[in-house]
């Protein structure tokens, strides 16, 4: 094995720039795997992290008729719990209009209680605030409703009985963030005042858990984990990762075609050298061996080339992040202005392993001729 290691280095150095031509392109595709997944993995974190930060919590105890897809279901979704929880906190949802500078706005109004803790929204302002009806909103609504920290906009709603009311309400606040579910079409809204304008005391329509929070069964409401909460989200990261993989596997492809064209016309134009190995008492095997050793070796070569421009480039990317186009946030998933790439020991250990497993199997196909080979024709050249 170590000749066939020394030997299979020679050669390659020997063949020169058809080797480092193989390697060139086969370390880009082992780069663009990494890059890829990287900065897929980095997405998956971001978003998971913002939406646990600011719309999840640990956990949500919903109305049982809660539908979050289907705003109609909002209107009747609203119930007492029979015992407080100092775990949970409180959010009403209710469908109102805007009239911001004239236009109509058809909006989601959030009641949340002003001293929670458990998510990121900045609901302090709304303490701040000494307007009557304060609220606060994100910065994708503001850009929508060309609203602005002090600016009053007139807000209608229906109550439990059906019956329309409207008031004055005052923006408190515009909170920067990255997750469309508590930003786009929706003002939040101090949780008393909410259940007073909709005569609904005490009412909610789901609560926010904390990391304390122990469910128990409770009729009339369903509990949704974490996880359930952000199986979109994983499944839209999954579906991104398969479209992607067609993408860098087609460049996989091109540089293992190059490395199996070589290896097809190395077992040609090397007829003689493998009647020469034959002679001198190696099996058909063990040249088979030499040159799948080719091919292996290859790919450690491209592995290195990539290290050696790779790392740096890799490392800065996750330094300086991937700036993200704003209109990416319409897409309505958690988008940050900045992606920053993760490239974990595990990706590139799969990476390097993908890479060195192909290269092996597609030198070894052609190489298999070798086992057929009259030693006595090989050595005059002659092609079987």
């Amino acid at each position: 094995m170590k000749l066939a290691f020394q030997l299979a280095y020679r050669n390659l150095l020997g063949a020169g720039l058809r080797t480092w031509l193989n390697v060139g392109v086969l370390s880009f595709a082992f780069v663009i795997i990494i890059f890829y997944n990287g900065w897929i993995d980095g997405w998956n974190q971001q978003a998971r992290r913002d939406s646990i930060a600011w719309q999840y919590g640990f956990g949500q105890l919903q109305v049982a008729t809660f539908d979050p897809f289907d705003p109609f279901s909002i209107t009747d979704a609203h119930a007492a719990l029979p015992a407080e929880d100092d775990h949970l906190t409180p959010v009403l949802l209710r469908l109102g209009t805007l009239y911001p500078q004239g236009r109509t706005m058809s909006i989601v109004v959030k009641g949340i209680d002003v001293n929670q803790t458990v998510v990121d929204l900045p609901t302090s302002a709304l303490t701040a605030s000494k307007s009557d009806l304060p609220a606060i909103i994100g910065e994708q609504m503001a850009l929508a409703s060309h609203l602005k920290t002090g600016d009053e906009v007139l807000l209608r709603w229906r109550d439990i009985h059906g019956t329309f009311d409207a008031a004055t309400v005052t923006i408190a606040g515009v909170f920067p963030n990255q997750v469309p579910g508590i930003d786009k079409g929706q003002i939040w809204v101090p949780l008393k005042k909410l259940q007073d304008m909709t005569l609904m005391p005490d009412e909610a329509t789901y609560f926010i858990a904390d990391a304390n929070f122990q469910h128990t069964e409770i009729a009339g409401w369903k509990y949704r984990s974490q996880e359930d909460l952000l199986y979109e989200i994983n499944n839209i990261i999954k579906m991104k990762k398969m479209g992607g993989s067609v993408m860098y596997l087609l460049l996989l492809a091109i540089a293992l075609l190059a490395i199996f064209d070589t290896q097809v016309l190395s077992v040609f134009r090397r007829q003689k050298e493998i009647g020469t190995y034959i002679s001198l008492g190696m099996t058909r095997q063990q040249v088979v061996g030499l040159f799948t050793v080719e091919g292996a070796m290859t790919s450690i070569f491209a592995a290195v080339l990539g290290a050696l421009y790779g790392t740096p480039l890799l490392g800065w990317i996750a330094h300086t992040g991937i700036a993200v186009p704003m209109n990416s946030q319409d897409l309505g998933i958690p988008i940050a202005d900045r992606m920053y790439p993760v490239f974990g020991l595990g990706l590139i250990l799969a990476t390097l392993m993908l890479v060195v497993i192909s290269a092996t199997i597609v030198s070894f196909l052609p190489s298999r001729k070798i086992a057929k080979m009259d030693p006595v024709q090989a050595l005059k050249g002659k092609i079987q």
